[in-house]
């Protein structure tokens, strides 16, 4: 297998233009799965693209793709196609809401129902990974949606990005999980900057009890405490939107959901290297 990197001159017109920098590349992980860590991802694209920042979404579940399940989308290419050398990198990309020339997104998609990526190799993900950094040269933002766990490749994937948001709930399945992750991925990546949103609190204070175990728990053996991006109350509107098959923007975007997201948004936008506030 091999990812061709973008070409400009096939790019269409809107995708030209090529960055100074690469966009800042954000891992969105959770320990086990059941935790909205895909709908996190899905919103804060949309997020990202509200305000203005060009924004492309990767489906990193290599085993359980379903980022265009949630979106209802019908993608003509995917990240399999990549991979089977039919068709480059960039043109497997798929706008949202417009794309990001009318205020959406980019979804690079994997392929629901297949297990065809799951299997690839440790050089095919590295090669993968590279070429996402590659792509990024025409965005603002990258967001990988990580498989749950810590497979192998998904922590490659990891490993790759600059900040990984670790979405966390209150059940303790969550958490020790949620532990185990920030635990691998600190000792293979220690420069990855680590964050986490609590997802689903029933309050305030109970968010802020729940971020406060995990980090405890982080800083009692690993030595650090994961800053806290944001805290996401829970809301029916959200299991609507992923039932409707849209973004929670464009359904409802005046709800508490997508008002917490916007602020997590905006902690990730911080510069690299600087802590986040919360």
């Amino acid at each position: 297998m091999s990812f061709l990197l973008p070409k400009s001159e096939n790019r269409p017109a809107q995708m030209r233009g090529r960055r100074v920098e690469p966009a800042t590349i954000i891992a969105v992980a959770s320990g086990k799965g059941g935790v909205g860590k895909t709908f996190m991802s899905i919103t804060l694209a949309s997020a990202f693209a509200q305000a203005g920042r060009r924004t492309l979404l990767v489906d990193g579940d290599l085993g359980l793709a379903n980022i265009d399940v949630q979106l209802g989308i019908e993608p003509e290419t995917d990240l399999a196609a990549v991979v089977s050398g039919w068709v480059e990198l960039e043109d497997a990309v798929t706008p949202v809401d417009g794309g990001p020339s009318r205020g959406g997104f980019d979804v690079l998609p994997g392929r629901s129902g297949s297990g065809a990526l799951a299997e690839l190799s440790s050089e095919e993900v590295a090669r993968l990974a590279a070429g996402l950094s590659a792509l990024a040269l025409q965005y603002d933002q990258v967001i990988v949606d990580l498989g749950a766990g810590i497979e192998a490749n998904c922590m490659r994937l990891a490993r790759a990005a600059d900040r990984v948001v670790m979405v966390i709930t209150d059940e303790p399945t969550s958490m020790t999980d949620a532990y185990a992750f920030i635990k691998v991925l600190k000792g293979y990546a220690p420069s990855v900057q680590q964050v986490v949103a609590i997802n689903q609190a029933m309050s305030r204070a109970a968010g802020q009890q729940t971020y406060e175990a995990i980090s405890q728990a982080c800083e009692t053996f690993l030595g650090f405490k994961p800053h806290l991006a944001g805290t996401v109350l829970h809301d029916d509107s959200v299991r609507e939107a992923i039932r409707s098959q849209c973004t929670l923007v464009s359904s409802d975007p005046s709800s508490q959901p997508i008002m917490d997201i916007i602020g997590i948004a905006q902690s990730l936008l911080t510069p690299r290297g600087q802590e986040l506030r919360r």
